[in-house]
């Protein structure tokens, strides 16, 4: 029989609206298993550890993330898949960090979560959580059929590191815009089989000690030379700078200096773009050719989330800008296509 451990963290899957004041409260794991007696039909041995505190999304950071790391690892030989239970709002967050965290991956790691509790009359909790094991568990010639990290949501599961959480009030709260989804739960539950990873032989390597000396550049028309210079000249290693369209952004020379000055200075800057959909093209125009020249590094078509964690995971491995760079550019995990 198949054995799959899951990871309770918190989020709104295990929330309670109290009787008297309405608000939700964090219910425990049993009370959790008492709304799902479905669960006992699932031919399937499961395995609980819940965070000894429930935790709000919004609280998740890198030392949690070597927490859920560290219990992976522990477990590994153990089951044959994880399902980690998680608030939706920073899900894309966490399933991006693990994504660079579990090299050599070749067990499922599920996040799920829902948008209403797992007590509501029209909660889309048990859907995700029934779906989300079910996917953990399957095998084709004895092998994962997705041995990945992913999140599964509203019928559809995603590369972690590939979606984003884009709708708060609907169930279907994730998107993938730039790469397909790898399965899709309806009458069947079928696998995109040529778009899922396959495993790296070599063994589960866990890296646990991100770096979180990451900031953020948000460009807007009319941002100051102030702004931007509060954000390069911060005590940080690495940047995040979001762009306009295929990665372009203002030629004013201050911009360029400042930039340049931030690379020369050893910090590491990666383009990504504001838009959605579509990929970072260095050099293609005018305004993205000086970033391409000075050294910012190429984001492509990363999520917000995948290169905020990429950066974190990276300034761990090396101390190396350039090395860094080199790597910022590689997929690593899928989480970027070199066009």
């Amino acid at each position: 029989m198949c054995q799959i451990l899951i990871i309770y963290t918190g989020g709104t899957i295990g929330m309670m609206s109290d009787p008297k004041t309405k608000v939700l409260r964090p219910i425990n794991f049993e009370q959790i298993m008492d709304n799902v007696p479905e669960l006992e039909r699932l031919n399937c041995r499961i395995n609980v550890h819940s965070f000894d505190e429930v935790i709000d999304s919004s609280n998740m950071n890198p030392k949690i993330w070597s927490q859920i790391a560290g219990l992976i690892e522990q477990h590994y030989h153990e089951v044959d898949g994880f399902v980690v239970l998680h608030g939706s709002d920073t899900m894309a967050f966490t399933a991006s960090a693990l994504s660079f965290m579990l090299e050599n991956l070749d067990k499922p790691v599920i996040f799920t979560g829902s948008q209403l509790p797992i007590s509501a009359i029209r909660t889309d909790a048990k859907e995700n959580l029934m779906t989300a094991i079910e996917i953990a568990k399957a095998k084709k010639n004895d092998r994962s059929r997705v041995p990945e990290v992913c999140i599964y949501f509203d019928y559809k599961l995603f590369r972690g590191n590939r979606a984003f959480k884009y709708n708060s009030s609907k169930f279907e709260a994730f998107r993938s815009p730039n790469y397909p989804i790898l399965a899709e739960s309806g009458v069947h539950l079928r696998f995109s089989v040529n778009d899922i990873r396959q495993p790296v032989p070599g063994g589960l390597i866990v890296h646990k000690g991100l770096v979180n000396d990451v900031s953020v550049l948000k460009l807007y028309p009319g941002i100051s030379q102030r702004a931007v210079e509060a954000i390069v000249n911060a005590d940080v290693r690495g940047i995040v700078m979001e762009t306009f369209g295929a990665g372009n952004t203002t030629t004013d020379s201050w911009f360029t200096d400042c930039i340049k000055n931030a690379i020369d200075n050893g910090k590491v800057i990666v383009d990504i773009s504001q838009c959605k959909v579509g990929t970072v093209e260095l050099g293609r125009y005018e305004t993205s050719k000086q970033l391409k020249d000075i050294g910012v590094a190429n984001g492509y078509d990363m999520t917000f989330e995948a290169a905020v964690t990429k950066m974190m995971y990276l300034l761990s491995q090396s101390d190396d800008p350039n090395q860094v760079r080199e790597w910022l550019e590689t997929d690593l995990r899928g989480e970027l296509t070199v066009s």
